[in-house]
């Protein structure tokens, strides 16, 4: 009987806690069990609770982690006393901060005991009313776990109650930015370099994780889509070579989930709103740090028409989310000249000038070098919520719950008389939850102080919040891919551009994408990678560019020149599939020897595939023997086109010999030909001395 009473009057001194005041140091002074639970909370419902009388109900599961049995093992909440009043005292809740609470009475189930490695179901039940909440608010809400009459565990979360208020708390916009961006898995335009793209499409790989949500067709979100990752998935549909790092050439066969992912990816956004990133989602502001500031309008140009073609419908290049929604005015001069007005940001890349104690409104104007530009502010809170936290139990549950938390407080922040608009969007490079996503994004469908609008929809007020300039710091500065990388990069874009310029018609350089590949902004943290992507595409352009030769071209490459001037023919070939012109400049290596005869036009050769051109060039030699000079291919704007060759001319004098020969043997038939007159003139006086001599004698 005593050690009943005792039994009991420990039990009544576990639940009825003296401290209504918890801390992290409390956490801290857990047993030295206090891993040996692993509390996992699965669902709160309602979201909402709108009434004193409605059920709420917490549902999860205890495990025992330990190696030894747990027991009795009792759940209970840690109920609030009073509501948060304002963001900032959420924020140190959730850091382990003290609040008002205590420990319930009612709301506990106790589990006798628990097997090392089992787990148990559990729900605690409970009302507003039991849980003294009266007014529209945020509240604390804590599950604990103890054992033996010990706290091993506690998870901290919210639970928001809306009663129906007088006035009605305004509805405030949100719109959700969703994006579908990897990394380029090919260097040349038949290559890939790894093969992590299939596996991303299949299974519960990344990829396929985003298509369920787009299949889902969420109400208003807008989607960024890059294109160059359509183009890989496009070129997976058809044989290809796979050459990793470790150089080992594989030829795979046309991959038919790549089609049916495309063809789904198709179906899923018809109907949705799309935005194209710029092509490959360039280093727009390294790009523009180093110089290279076609890059970006060329991306921007080849995003809308790849888009177009493998999506079937007009998809937007209007809105730009720059690498880790950080941009500076250079950065943001760039987008504007390629039409892009509007640009989606990390907040802190635009924060509230002078700073508020509110959450300011998600647009914003600034000015660029083409005029005023809209600025989209992602909120940082709501957005975290968008992915799970990596390790922690009960996370999607966690998420939600903070989601509707930080949307309830921002709406119902006091001295905010004005609608404003939130934009919510995670990572860029994001690797979420479907069902976890899914959702959260139907929870905030249903929050009766959120309505959820599209992106573009969302514009700058009047009365907006005034923001400092854009802000861009030494540490995002260093975060750009590198000048060393850059100029590898723009080295072989010189080279690659000559593989258009050296066409008739001019057309597009079939390694325009390819080079815009290398100024993703995915090889800031794998540099490695995009330096053997830039290896890969200058070998392929350089194949390219040999397509094209100057005949004979060698290192002993002579030519015989007949005299002190004559013509030198020099031959390209064609070996492109496509017609070509082209100027050949030759300049002579001794100037004082050798000149060039010419009427300083450049020599033009118009060559048809698979064919070759000869120009005729005119050179005089002031002596005779060896001298040089340099051939070199030119397009026609003047660019030279391969490396500088070298031609011996070699001059033989024969023509002036020859002339001498010829004077020489004239002279001596000439002189023929007078003693032959000379003698036929001598026999026929001595023929009529003779007849004149004979008539005489008769």
């Amino acid at each position: 009987m005593i050690r009943k009473a005792t039994l009991l009057s420990v039990l009544i001194a576990a639940l009825l806690t003296p401290s209504v005041v918890t801390t992290a140091s409390t956490a801290a002074a857990a047993p030295v069990n206090a891993q040996q639970a692993k509390l996992t909370l699965e669902s709160i419902t309602p979201d909402v609770p709108s009434r004193l009388t409605d059920e709420i109900k917490v549902s999860g599961k205890v495990t025992n982690a330990g190696t030894t049995p747990m027991g009795p093992v009792v759940i209970r909440l840690w109920l609030p006393r009073q509501p948060f009043a304002d963001r900032a005292a959420m924020e140190a809740y959730l850091a382990g901060g003290p609040v008002a609470e205590y420990a319930s009475l009612t709301s506990t189930i106790t589990i006798p005991s628990l097997a090392a490695g089992g787990s148990a179901p559990f729900e605690l039940v409970t009302t507003p009313a039991a849980l003294t909440v009266r007014r529209f608010g945020v509240y604390p809400l804590g599950v604990e776990v103890l054992n033996n009459w010990q706290p091993v565990t506690k998870v901290r979360t919210f639970l928001t109650y809306a009663p129906p208020t007088t006035p009605p708390i305004p509805k405030t916009k949100v719109a959700f930015a969703l994006p579908i961006i990897d990394q380029p898995h090919r260097s040349d335009d038949s290559i890939f370099i790894d093969e992590t793209l299939r596996t991303s499409l299949l299974g519960n790989g990344r990829l396929a994780d985003l298509l369920r949500i787009a299949q889902s067709k969420p109400k208003n979100a807008t989607w960024f889509v890059d294109p160059a990752l359509l183009d890989d998935v496009l070129a997976m549909t058809r044989a290809h070579e796979v050459r990793p790092k470790s150089g080992d050439k594989t030829h795979r066969p046309a991959d038919a989930s790549a089609r049916q992912w495309l063809d789904q990816l198709r179906t899923a956004l018809a109907g949705q709103k799309v935005v194209a990133t710029p092509y490959a989602d360039p280093d727009v502001a390294a790009l523009a740090h180093q110089g290279l500031d076609g890059m970006t309008d060329k991306a921007v140009t080849i995003a809308s028409s790849t888009a177009r073609e493998l999506l079937k419908q007009d998809v937007p290049t209007s809105i730009a989310w720059p690498v880790a929604g950080k941009i500076d005015d250079d950065g943001l001069d760039l987008l504007t000249v390629s039409k892009v007005s509007t640009v989606l940001l990390n907040a802190d890349n635009l924060p509230p000038d002078p700073p508020v104690t509110t959450t300011p409104d998600a647009a914003a104007t600034i000015n660029s070098v083409s005029g005023p530009v809209t600025a989209l502010l992602a909120e940082p809170g709501l957005s975290r919520t968008l992915e799970l936290e990596p390790g922690v139990a009960g996370s999607s549950t966690l998420q939600k719950q903070r989601f509707v938390a930080e949307s309830a407080l921002i709406a119902a922040e006091p001295g905010v008389t004005t609608p404003r608009s939130l934009v919510v969007a995670p990572a860029r490079r994001w690797n979420p939850n479907p069902t976890h996503v899914m959702n959260l994004l139907k929870t905030a469908e249903g929050l009766p102080w959120l309505t959820s609008v599209p992106l573009d929809s969302i514009k700058p007020g009047k009365a907006a919040t005034p923001r400092s300039g854009l802000i861009y710091t030494d540490d995002d500065r260093k975060a750009e891919l590198s000048k060393k990388y850059l100029d590898s990069v723009r080295r072989v874009a010189g080279k690659a551009q000559l593989t258009s310029s050296i066409t008739a018609d001019l057309r597009p350089s079939d390694f325009d994408r390819a080079v815009l590949r290398l100024t993703s902004s995915a090889w800031r943290t794998k540099t490695g990678t995009g330096s053997r992507e830039v290896k890969q595409v200058d070998q392929a352009v350089e194949d390219d560019l040999g397509l094209v030769t100057i005949t004979g071209a060698a290192a002993d490459w002579t030519r015989e020149l007949a005299g002190e001037e004559g013509q030198i023919p020099i031959s390209v070939k064609n070996q492109r599939k496509e017609t070509i012109s082209l100027t050949v400049d030759v300049s002579p290596n001794d100037p004082d020897v050798l000149t060039i005869v010419s009427d300083g036009k450049p020599k033009r050769l118009d060559i048809d595939p698979g064919q070759s051109g000869t120009i005729q060039v005119k050179m005089r030699s002031k002596t005779s023997g060896d001298s040089t000079v340099t051939v070199r291919l030119r397009t026609l704007d003047g660019k030279a086109y391969d490396a500088p060759r070298k031609l011996t001319i070699r001059t033989t004098g024969y023509t002036g010999i020859a002339l001498v020969i010829i004077g020489a043997a004239l002279s001596v038939m000439l002189a023929a030909v007078v003693m032959r007159i000379l003698r036929r003139r001598s026999q026929r006086r001595l023929a009529r001395t003779a007849k004149v001599r004979e008539n005489e004698r008769v």
